[in-house]
């Protein structure tokens, strides 16, 4: 059976087991060496990472032809108005393509642990809370549609990824779930092209944070 641990991601954490320059990564909260991360959270942002052993659930949560709902708390400087939303749901361009929002909507301040450097806020301009669902996985992607609509982003928690929550997880801490048997299914119906390399070889290479390329650069 898969297993699969979600890890509250704490700011300035990189999404990976290792940094040649010293910089915090999974490593710092997570000893347990049989899981690598199913997509990526940005080092500058917070929340929801899942990881796991399973290549089919590492595929079905980051390939975009599967589509699963990311949900975002977001921190965002200027006014929400009905009009921003609707902008956000009837889609935005941005460099890379057309993105939309399947919920776009203004939300109250959530209870939140205190960030660590704290958000630099403009004195003279509000910031409010948005809570936005995707279906993508872009990279920047939610800063990037904000920003296309007029509020830029300060702070940005993923708080879901499908029926998964940051529950009351403290920054740093995870837990590991069972899935349930809908997750089941939709495991055993996933078609994907198994790596000849071994779940723990390719966490490895999660791990190392160095691609083929960034090693041919240093020689």
């Amino acid at each position: 059976m898969a297993r699969i641990l979600l890890f509250n991601k704490p700011y300035n954490v990189l999404s990976q087991f290792r940094d040649a320059d010293g910089r915090e990564t999974l490593a710092d909260y997570i000893q347990d060496k049989t899981v690598y991360p199913a997509g990526r959270l940005d080092r500058d942002s917070e929340g929801l990472l899942i990881l796991t052993d399973d290549g089919r659930l590492q595929h079905l949560i980051s390939h975009p032809r599967h589509k699963m709902n990311k949900t975002y708390w977001v921190q965002v400087e200027g006014e929400i108005t009905q009009q921003v939303c609707q902008e956000l749901m009837q889609g935005v361009t941005l460099k890379d393509g057309p993105a939309r929002a399947l919920l776009a909507e203004a939300m109250d301040s959530p209870h939140l642990w205190p960030r660590h450097p704290p958000v630099r806020y403009r004195k003279h301009i509000p910031t409010h809370w948005l809570k936005l669902v995707i279906d993508e996985g872009r990279n920047r992607q939610v800063r990037r549609m904000t920003a296309a609509v007029g509020i830029p982003t300060l702070r940005l928690i993923r708080q879901a990824i499908g029926d998964w929550d940051l529950g009351d997880m403290a920054p740093g801490a995870w837990r590991e779930v069972v899935p349930d048997e809908e997750m089941l299914k939709a495991l055993d119906s996933v078609q994907w092209k198994r790596s000849a390399r071994k779940p723990t070889e390719q966490a490895h290479r999660h791990r190392s944070g160095q691609s083929g390329r960034a090693r041919r650069r240093r020689h």
